[in-house]
């Protein structure tokens, strides 16, 4: 498996979505519960394959992430070979995950305690894997108003 298997809830989620990839390799109901009683192995690579399928689907769409922790935001635009990063960093003991610490930024933008920093990464071999890696590191996948909005702000 490249990436990680999706959750139980996930899966029940995309239910409609397993039933038709499981279609495509023409397995019916009865062979899926066939399998997974006497075949567990052979189960748990299609639950893999098709968790890897998704993934995919949803990290080619990905064109933003985010990553915010208490005195930092890292954020991410998806370019096509590479990514562009703004990111804040909070200099005092202001907690921006809060909502109060949220809005003192939002109040002193301008402060000496905040510093922006622009930088452009270029992808690994497998940009896909890239991004998944950050995800699982507590980035979260946005439409990106927060990236254009700072971007717009300090260029």
């Amino acid at each position: 498996m490249k990436y990680a298997r999706l959750t139980k809830e996930q899966f029940e989620e995309l239910h409609q979505e397993f039933i038709n990839f499981l279609a495509t390799q023409s397995v019916t109901a009865d062979e899926w519960a066939n399998l997974k009683e006497n075949k567990p192995e052979v189960a748990e690579m299609e639950l893999d394959v098709f968790s890897d399928l998704i993934w995919e689907g949803v990290l080619n769409q990905a064109k933003y992430l985010e990553h915010i922790s208490p005195q930092h935001m890292y954020l991410f635009k998806l370019k096509k070979n590479n990514m562009q990063a703004v990111v804040v960093t909070l200099k005092n003991d202001v907690d921006i995950t809060t909502k109060e610490g949220y809005q003192w930024l939002r109040e002193n933008l301008m402060d000496e305690n905040v510093e922006f920093l622009q930088a452009e990464k270029d992808y690994s071999e497998d940009k896909n894997l890239d991004k998944f890696n950050m995800i699982q590191q507590g980035a979260v996948i946005t439409k990106g108003d927060l990236f254009k909005y700072f971007n717009k702000l300090i260029n």
